[in-house]
């Protein structure tokens, strides 16, 4: 990813957007911060808001008429926020202590003709910029416009108050000026290096300045200049249809300008977010209750500290976070995506792929769910992934994050569980049966009751393929590798005589459409809705269940009518979870979270377990199991279609663990192959003749750690034959260890007659040169 692609990554995210109310202001003041800090009574911080954008607080604050009311997403449930009235009670507490630093003195005079407050607005910004300015007031106080306010928004002390911050800067205050003469202008653009015409009470009837037909001087409505060069202007009260945020805002653009003017830049670049705009900002109104505005009790005097807090917590505090709502991995890093773009090209391209940064890389689950909700479609997981095949191609994926997952996935691809058969007796085959690895590891014997249904119920012949559709790899962005085991999968269906696929699994189903377009594939939920249940399917009298969809399934709403329309003819009750369909959520194995970051795994299967106190129904083997790991009552379709014989409740069936897992594959070809094909396997190695003894609470804490029973084999078998252990002098315990990949495997173990007593095991990535010996 370069930098023109991280910004155009950066731009679809919109969290960052300014809010409608932001957006809408002339002169932009962070009302969402601004009103968020009101609501906790933060008095301090909310002056501290309006100090940032708003010029003189304690004037504009009093009599602010609040356009962005207008705009207020609040308005779509209920009153307004009444932004401007809690201007007005955030000025009336006593203010923080604010120091006003000017940049470094310019060498610039520029004069300001009228005190209105486009004026003193042009006067205060071009000060605070270095610049030394000369007010000239046709009155007698300074700010002459704002002494006609006579009511109680505005007290004297306050104007004058606020208008003393002027004397902490280079401005110097002529009172009483004659501003009419002709003479006049001209004098101000000889002596000054430019001149703004503040003009809520300076218009200069003799003047040489074009002006318009009712006699006002023309001015740019972009650019407040007017056709005098070095000359610029605002706050004509038609103009700004007397609204003082507005003046305001006239005098802050025209500063810009007469700023760009003297430094001689571009006058028109970057200004497109000058004055009110669009936002594309998107929050979401969905469960919020409408409710009216609060009534001050003394609407002359205007909202009492309390009322103003209890206005205030209307708020919505606008923002977008669509993604993280629904994403516990978005949500667990932080940040939101714009955020994790900027981490992500960094990890790549700075920290290259090393240490903790890779940890948001690789805990993401593919699953897509952010794009869906997304108002812009950004995908983190193409990021992610494209993150991930750019370190594998550079070598800088550690180990530890997805080797795991890839050594499982080349067990299945290895003559321990892979097969591919014709049906008995058949020569050519018009269907094939892929039930996937991990189907297959959790429950061996639905796949041999459902492979025996479908060569009954399906014509023309129904062959078997048992391996791996290569999912790990692809999800590891270990491209070279997928695109092998896709291309083996490819060469076993051509052996096959080009069968259409029934998938079982939704990752396998997703892998071929989108890898292998030229293998037919068709799911077994539309299979066995085209052509019949088997006799066992269960009773109409089912309690009702929460239908989880495999997160595969997102861009295939076919296959997931299919599982409901199934249901639905056997008249068994479902409940639509909230996060369903294209919506669905992940389970935590998908992407290989489960390997990258199993705590996160977790929560993410128990955050989807909590949604309904149903018993889910899925029909992906890894959703059932994960949702079971976290103690959910869970069932796979299959559960329901081809019912275990032993009568076990099928939801409280536990999670197989990983060593499990893989012992369940090769039973299954070993017994397949043999019952249906007659073939026997080889002849058991030595190691695999080893007889472990764990305790479940030493198996739990070993299945945690990743660390099979074939690698504590592999090592106690080592260790027996090399003697090479550490022997502990007070328990008489063994410690050895062995490599059988990337990992060395440390096993603590006691020989008994009946077996080797395993204590515990671990594995680290360090090789460990020679060792004790016994």
């Amino acid at each position: 990813m370069d930098q023109q692609q991280l910004r155009a990554l950066e731009q679809r995210c919109i969290q960052e957007e300014a809010p409608e109310c932001t957006a809408a202001c002339p002169i932009h003041v962070d009302a969402r911060a601004f009103v968020g800090h009101v609501a906790r009574g933060e008095w301090s911080e909310a002056w501290k808001v309006l100090h940032k954008t708003m010029p003189f607080p304690g004037i504009l604050g009093r009599i602010c008429d609040a356009p962005c009311r207008q705009r207020c997403k609040r308005i779509e449930a209920g009153d307004p926020i009444q932004i401007g009235e809690l201007e007005r009670a955030c000025v009336a507490t006593p203010p923080p202590r604010f120091h006003v630093q000017p940049l470094s003195s310019k060498a610039k005079t520029i004069a300001v003709v009228g005190s209105g407050l486009s004026g003193l607005t042009a006067a205060w910004d071009l000060a605070r910029k270095g610049y030394s300015i000369r007010i000239f007031e046709p009155g007698t106080k300074l700010g002459g416009p704002l002494r006609s306010i006579r009511d109680r928004r505005l007290p004297e002390a306050a104007l004058e108050e606020e208008l003393e911050r002027l004397s902490t800067l280079d401005v110097t205050v002529h009172l009483s000026v004659d501003v009419e003469p002709a003479d006049f202008l001209e004098q101000c653009i000889s002596e000054n290096n430019a001149v703004f015409l503040s003009l809520e009470n300076a218009s200069g009837r003799n003047w040489d300045i074009a002006r318009d037909d009712a006699g006002w001087i023309i001015v740019d409505p972009m650019l407040h200049s007017t056709r005098r060069a070095g000359v610029y202007g605002g706050g004509r009260p038609s103009m700004a249809g007397l609204s003082p945020v507005w003046q305001a805002a006239e005098g802050r653009w025209a500063a810009t300008s007469i700023d760009r003017f003297l430094q001689k830049v571009s006058l028109t670049a970057g200004r497109e977010k000058d004055g009110p705009y669009k936002t594309r900002l998107y929050t979401s109104l969905e469960g919020v209750a409408a409710l009216p505005r609060v009534a001050a009790a003394d609407p002359e005097s205007g909202y009492s500290i309390d009322e103003a807090i209890s206005e205030a917590s209307r708020c919505l505090q606008c923002e977008c976070l669509e993604c993280v709502k629904v994403c516990a991995y978005l949500e667990r890093f932080g940040a939101y995506p714009r955020k994790y773009a900027r981490e992500i090209y960094n990890n790549e391209s700075i920290v290259m792929g090393m240490r903790q940064a890779n940890k948001l890389v690789n805990s993401c689950s593919l699953c897509g769910l952010c794009e869906r909700v997304c108002p812009e479609d950004f995908a983190v997981q193409d990021l992610c992934l494209q993150a991930r095949r750019s370190m594998v191609r550079r070598g800088k994926v550690p180990p530890s994050a997805h080797e795991f997952a890839l050594q499982d996935m080349r067990f299945s691809l290895s003559e321990r569980f892979r097969l591919v058969r014709h049906a008995p007796g058949r020569t050519q085959s018009a269907h094939a049966f892929f039930p996937g690895c991990q189907l297959c590891a959790s429950s061996p014997g639905q796949v041999k009751r459902l492979y025996r249904h479908l060569m009954e119920g399906l014509s023309g012949g129904t062959g078997l393929m048992l391996g791996c559709c290569g999912a790990p790899a692809f999800w590891a962005g270990q491209e070279d590798e997928f695109h092998r085991v896709a291309e083996e999968i490819r060469q076993d269906w051509e052996a096959l005589g080009r069968p259409r696929l029934i998938a079982a699994c939704s990752t396998c189903f997703r892998m071929f459409a989108e890898h292998l377009p030229e293998v037919p594939t068709i799911s077994l939920w539309q299979l066995l809705e085209e052509n019949g249940l088997p006799p066992s399917f269960a009773s109409a009298s089912h309690r009702p269940l929460a239908v989880h969809d495999p997160c595969t399934t997102r861009p295939y709403p076919a296959v997931q009518d299919a599982v409901r329309r199934l249901l639905q003819r056997q008249g068994i009750p479902v409940e639509e979870l909230s996060l369903s369909r294209d919506k669905t959520e992940c389970c935590g194995f998908g992407g290989l979270m489960q390997n990258a970051n199993p705590d996160l795994s977790r929560e993410v299967a128990a955050r989807r377990a909590r949604t309904s106190p149903l018993d889910f129904l899925t029909y992906c083997a890894m959703c059932r199991d994960s949702l079971a790991s976290v103690g959910k009552r869970a069932l796979h379709l299959l559960d329901l279609l081809f019912p275990a014989p032993d009568g076990v409740e099928p939801a409280t069936r536990p999670r197989p663990g990983w060593s499990e897992r893989q012992e369940n594959r090769a039973r299954l070809k070993d017994s397949l192959a043999m019952e249906l094909w007659g073939e026997r396997q080889p002849a058991m190695q030595a190691y695999e003749r080893i007889r472990l003894i764990i305790a479940p609470e030493v198996a739990r804490l070993i299945d945690r750690r990743r660390i099979l029973d074939e690698d504590i084999r592999r090592v106690i078998f080592a260790a027996e034959e090399s003697g090479k252990v550490a022997v502990h002098p007070r328990t008489g315990r063994i410690k050895a260890c062995h490599r059988p990949y990337r990992a060395t495997i440390w096993v603590e173990y006691s020989p008994t007659p009946e077996g080797y007593v395993v204590h515990t095991a671990y594995s680290h990535r360090m090789e460990v040169m020679g060792g004790p010996r016994r």
